[in-house]
C-alpha cells in the first residue's frame, strides 16, 4: 500500500449495460447483454447495473431489462441493480426480485425538469411512496437515491452546494436506504470532490454508498482518487467508457471500468478484478457495438510488463 490513507478495497459497479446502452442508438440483442454479465461476472465484477425500468417506448435499448436482470440472478453472490424513473418502474423492480433499485434526483432544477419532468422535491415525495411500496410488499430491494449534477448542470450552471447536501438528506429522510453522488456533466475537479463528499460524508455516514463520474473533460480518474482519499469504496464505471447525459454536449462518456480497475490495482486498492479478462469483455463489447463511439485508454496500451495480474485477486 502507498502513503496515502486509501481504502485496501474498493468495489466498481458496472453500468455500462444501463447508463452505457441508453445513450447510444444501438439496440445490443439480449444475449449479448446476457453474455456481457456472465464474462463480467467471470472476470470478477460482482455489481451490476443490468438495466432500467422505464417504459420501452421510451428507452427501446432497455425494453429487455426484466430478462437480463432474470438472468444476473441466477449467478451466485452477484448483486443486480436497477434504474427507476418512478413508482411504477419501482414496482417492477420489486416484483422482479432486484437486489437494489436506483432513482436519480437532479440537484439543478432544470435539469431536473428537462430529464424527469419533476422537481427535485417532486421525486424526494417519490422516492417516500417507493419505500412505503416496498415495505408493503415486503420486499428485500434496497433502494438508492442518486443526487445527480452535484457540481454544475449545463442547463443551470451553478448547483449550490447546500441544494446537494439539503437534498440528500431529504433522501435520507423520505427512506432512502443509501444515497450517492454524480458528476453527471463532468463539471467535477479534485478540490471540489474532496469538499462536498466530506460534507456529504457527514450527513449520510455509512449510508452514502458510491461516486458516479463522467469523463467529459478528463477528470473522472482523478475526481475517484479524491473520493477515495476520503473512504469512499464504490465507484460506478462503463466498460469502454460509454454513455453519458444528452443534456451535456460533446460528453464523453462515463468512466471505463478498465481505467478505473487499472488504477486501483496499480495503486494496492482491490477490486477483485480480472483485468485481462476485462479487456478481453471490453474488446468483444467494442467490436457488438462497432460504429457507436466508446473510450478508455488501457485497451491502447495494455498493461505494464511489469504488473501482476495476481495483485487484482481478493
Amino acid at each position: 500500500m502507498p502513503a496515502t490513507n486509501l481504502p485496501t478495497r474498493a468495489t466498481i459497479r458496472e453500468v455500462g449495460l444501463r447508463d452505457g446502452l441508453q445513450s447510444i442508438q444501438k439496440i445490443l440483442p439480449t444475449e449479448r447483454k446476457k453474455e456481457w454479465v456472465r464474462d463480467a461476472y467471470a472476470a470478477g465484477q460482482r455489481e451490476i447495473e443490468v438495466g432500467s425500468f422505464v417504459p420501452p417506448k421510451l428507452l427501446p435499448q432497455l425494453a429487455d431489462t426484466a430478462e437480463v436482470l432474470a438472468y444476473a440472478k441466477t449467478l451466485p453472490g452477484l448483486f443486480a441493480s436497477v434504474l427507476v424513473p418512478n413508482l411504477r418502474g419501482a414496482e417492477r423492480a420489486i416484483a422482479e426480485g432486484a437486489d437494489l433499485m436506483i432513482l436519480p434526483l437532479s440537484a439543478s432544477h432544470a435539469h431536473s425538469l428537462a430529464n424527469l419532468r419533476k422537481t427535485p422535491d417532486d421525486v424526494v415525495a417519490e422516492l417516500a411512496k417507493i419505500r412505503a411500496a416496498r415495505d408493503a410488499a415486503g420486499s428485500r430491494t434496497l433502494i438508492e437515491g442518486g443526487v445527480g449534477t452535484a457540481f454544475g448542470c449545463t442547463i443551470q450552471g451553478d448547483v449550490q452546494e447546500s441544494e446537494v447536501l439539503r437534498l440528500l438528506q431529504a433522501l435520507l429522510d423520505a427512506g432512502a436506504d443509501r444515497v450517492s453522488l454524480a458528476d453527471t456533466v463532468g463539471y467535477a475537479n479534485p478540490a471540489a470532490v474532496s469538499r462536498l463528499f466530506e460534507k456529504a460524508l457527514k450527513i449520510a455516514g455509512d449510508r452514502f454508498c458510491c461516486g458516479h463520474f463522467h469523463d467529459t473533460r478528463g477528470l473522472a480518474l482523478a475526481n475517484i482518487y479524491a473520493s477515495l482519499e476520503l473512504g469512499v469504496e464504490r465507484f460506478d464505471a462503463s466498460l469502454a467508457g460509454i454513455g453519458g447525459c444528452p443534456h451535456a454536449p460533446g460528453a464523453s462518456g462515463n468512466a471505463s471500468t478498465e481505467d478505473l480497475a487499472f488504477m486501483l490495482a496499480s495503486m494496492g486498492v482491490g477490486t477483485g478484478i480480472d483485468l485481462p479478462q476485462l479487456l478481453a469483455l471490453r474488446a468483444k463489447v467494442a467490436d457488438w457495438l462497432q460504429g457507436e463511439p466508446t473510450h478508455g485508454t488501457l485497451w491502447r496500451a495494455g498493461l505494464p510488463k511489469n504488473f501482476q495480474p495476481s495483485s487484482l485477486r481478493p
